[in-house]
C-alpha cells in the first residue's frame, strides 16, 4: 500500500516517456529496455533527446552524471539500511530512485515483515509501475494522439505528497527545515540551472552536522 501514491507518479510519468519514445521513433522494445535496464526517471526524457540528436557517448556520460548527481549525495544516507541486504542488495542499490528513498529513508517498517524483503519488494514493485507506464504508453502513441506538455508535474506533485506525509507523521521537523532553507538559499545564490548540485552538498553537511550533534547529545 505504501507504493500506490509512487504507482501513480510512475504509470502517469512512464506513459508520457512511452509516448515520448514512440513519437521519436523508437518502439516498444526500446522504451522497456530503457526502462529496465536505465531507471533513470529525468534522465531518459533526455536520454531521448540524445539519441535523436546522435549525441557522443561522452556527451552522455557527462550529461548522465549531472542529471542524477543527487543520487549520489541521499543514497549516502542508505548505507546503514543497506549494509546486510544480502543479495538484494545490488538490485536494491540500482533501484533506489528518488521516490522509492522517500518511502525508505525513514526506516519504519510494517509490523512483522522483514527489512530487507520489504525494501527490496518496494523497490521492485516500483520499479514495475515505471516498466508498465513505459510500456503503455509507447504502445498507446501508436494508436492514440496525445499531448504530454506539463505531464512532468506529476513527479512534483508525488514529492509534495511524501514531503506533506512525512511532515505529519515526523516528530523532528528540523531535517525537513534545513532541506527547505538550503533549496531556496541556493536557488537565490545560484539560480534555477546550477542550484541543485550545491543544494544538496549543503543539505548533506547541514545533517551531518545534526547527526554529530545528536549522537553526542545521547
Amino acid at each position: 500500500m505504501k507504493s500506490v501514491p509512487v504507482m501513480a507518479g510512475y504509470i502517469v510519468l512512464g506513459t508520457g516517456f512511452g509516448i515520448l519514445m514512440r513519437n521519436a521513433g523508437y518502439g516498444v522494445l526500446w522504451a522497456f529496455s530503457m526502462s529496465a535496464l536505465i531507471y533513470a526517471g529525468s534522465m531518459q526524457f533526455v536520454g531521448v533527446g540524445l539519441l535523436t540528436g546522435g549525441a557522443s557517448i561522452l556527451t552522455a556520460i557527462f550529461t548522465t552524471i549531472m542529471v542524477n548527481a543527487r543520487h549520489l549525495f541521499y543514497s549516502i544516507s542508505m548505507i546503514d539500511l543497506y549494509k546486510d541486504a544480502g543479495k538484494h542488495k545490488p538490485y536494491m542499490i540500482f533501484a533506489l530512485t528518488d521516490e522509492t528513498y522517500s518511502l525508505l529513508c525513514d526506516g519504519k517498517i510494517p509490523d512483522g515483515v522483514e527489512a530487507n524483503r520489504y525494501r527490496f519488494l518496494v523497490s521492485l514493485f516500483n520499479h514495475s509501475y515505471w516498466i508498465m507506464g513505459s510500456v503503455m504508453g509507447n504502445l498507446l502513441g501508436a494508436v492514440l494522439p496525445f499531448s504530454t506538455a506539463g505531464i512532468e508535474f506529476s513527479m512534483t506533485a508525488l514529492f509534495i505528497a511524501s514531503f506533506t506525509e512525512q511532515w505529519l507523521t515526523a516528530k523532528d521537523h528540523i531535517p525537513a527545515l534545513a532541506g527547505l532553507l538550503s533549496t531556496l538559499l541556493c536557488l537565490i545564490l545560484f539560480g534555477k540551472e546550477t542550484f541543485l548540485i550545491p543544494a544538496m552538498l549543503l543539505i548533506t553537511c547541514l545533517l551531518t552536522l545534526l547527526r554529530r550533534r545528536e549522537e553526542a547529545a545521547q
